[in-house]
């Protein structure tokens, strides 16, 4: 993959992976860049812009295989590799996401799951028995593990960071409101914030009725 590729582009590959997907559990054997376009609210030209950044995928007037382009998408996004990541916070949304998604299709192993409140070590999550956060560092020592899910306060957060990034953990999903790459600038960090996602549907909402 080339380095100029714009995180516009590379944000959009997981929607695009997710309705060709779709579409092939329904059976469909093509589409066309007209019909990704709709589902993507985007032009027939950018979904072809978008997928021409990672070599040609489809036929002029024939559309694209569906089969073939979402391997070749979930390729791109390295789906077809595992990270071995650990989810710091057994709490209610910490237990949610290891609940409810399905690490393994995309890219994850969860392979442990660490918590401070003595009420909730020993619980199980996902077949997992939840771990004191006393043992972070011997189990990561010990497990090959890359990544760091932290569904925690910015509070607890910050005094890990630093046992994190001394353990060789140099990637993060992250709840928190932690800043972890302006400290860490070697960092690769996808922040989710929850609040602002819904900021922006108050502030839509609000548009649409004016």
């Amino acid at each position: 993959m080339t380095k100029d590729i714009s995180i516009q582009v590379i944000k959009r590959l997981p929607r695009y992976y997710r309705f060709l997907t779709e579409l092939e559990n329904n059976g469909v054997d093509k589409v066309s860049s007209t019909k990704l376009a709709e589902v993507m609210s985007s032009t027939a030209s950018q979904v072809r812009q978008d997928l021409n950044c990672f070599g040609g995928f489809g036929q002029q007037g024939y559309g694209y295989p569906v089969a073939m382009l979402r391997k070749e998408i979930g390729r791109i996004l390295g789906l077809d590799k595992t990270h071995r990541a650990v989810l710091l916070g057994a709490g209610n949304l910490g237990r949610a996401i290891a609940t409810h998604l399905n690490f393994d299709s995309l890219g994850f192993q969860l392979t442990a799951i660490f918590e401070k409140d003595k009420k909730l070590i020993g619980t199980m999550l996902r077949g997992i028995t939840v771990m004191p956060d006393s043992d972070i560092e011997d189990y990561i020592r010990s497990n090959h593990v890359n990544t760091a899910f932290l569904t925690l306060p910015k509070d607890s957060v910050e005094p890990l960071i630093d046992k994190l990034y001394a353990l060789g953990i140099r990637n993060y999903w992250n709840f928190s409101h932690f800043d972890i790459a302006r400290k860490y600038s070697d960092t690769i960090v996808e922040n989710v914030h929850l609040g602002d996602s819904l900021m922006t549907l108050c502030y839509r909402i609000n548009e649409k009725n004016h």
